[in-house]
């Protein structure tokens, strides 16, 4: 039995730092880079394709809406088109820097808003599915369980992974609870370790109406701007180690992908 475990970073940029990412880095094996439109900029993006290469993580492509004010997570009226541009080029510039560097792209993962509506929206999943292809076809594509993000790359013949959430709430339906309401994030680190091996070792989270319902997952994210997620991530990583649960980069599972 193995999980991924990812966490989005490089999300400071100019004179605004957020996160610890050199604390994190340890604890995951797949970071998802943000790639200046939601947050980060082109040295914020260099240097931490080089932070994940010297621990050995895997790096993937975080594109959002281009909403710095925002963090990416207000939605945004963008047509099919737009999104299909803006991930292509937001993917495009985080893979010429980290092939400067010797890296290759692994994943591609949208942030935020963008990523709530295009698992629900299929224009905007199909969009963003075309785009990861247009770059590179070898690139694996991350979405909710039973989404219509994992249905687009299906469709286009990506390889996909089904993510889950450690220290996110979910509905009955497997959908994120929005951040708009009480309760849609999870500090207690006990609460959110356990949820963690839960997902992992039985393929079930507990919702926010204390149901119990199926979530088959590749990966799971620990958020990399929740205070203190690096003890966070070193916790999950050292219980699911315990549990004797592999901890290692991302590979789709034969019920995810087409290849």
């Amino acid at each position: 039995m193995r999980i991924d475990l990812n966490s989005d970073v490089g999300e400071s940029f100019g004179a605004w730092q957020l996160g610890h990412d050199d604390l994190l880095m340890p604890s995951i094996t797949s970071a998802n880079v943000a790639c200046g439109f939601h947050a980060g900029d082109p040295g914020v993006m260099r240097e931490t394709v080089r932070l994940a290469h010297r621990h050995g993580v895997a790096v993937g492509a975080h594109p959002g809406f281009q909403d710095l004010a925002g963090f990416g997570r207000r939605e945004m009226r963008c047509s099919p088109r737009e999104v299909e541009d803006m991930v292509t080029y937001q993917i495009g510039a985080l893979a010429a820097i980290a092939g400067s560097e010797g890296v290759a792209l692994r994943h591609v993962k949208a942030h935020g808003a963008l990523y709530n509506m295009a698992c629900r929206d299929e224009a905007l999943a199909m969009a963003i599915a075309r785009a990861t292809a247009a770059v590179d076809r070898r690139l694996l594509l991350l979405g909710l369980p039973g989404s219509a993000l994992l249905a687009a790359g299906r469709a286009l013949g990506l390889a996909v992974c089904a993510e889950g959430f450690a220290d996110r709430a979910y509905n009955v339906d497997g959908t994120l609870v929005s951040r708009s309401l009480s309760g849609s994030v999870i500090h207690d680190e006990e609460a959110v370790v356990a949820r963690t091996v839960q997902m992992a070792r039985h393929g079930t989270v507990t919702t926010v109406q204390g149901d119990s319902i199926a979530l088959q997952v590749d990966t799971i994210c620990v958020h990399g701007d929740t205070p203190g997620s690096a003890r966070l991530a070193a916790a999950i990583r050292g219980a699911l180690e315990r549990e004797n649960i592999q901890v290692a980069a991302m590979t789709p599972s034969p019920s995810t992908t087409n290849l």
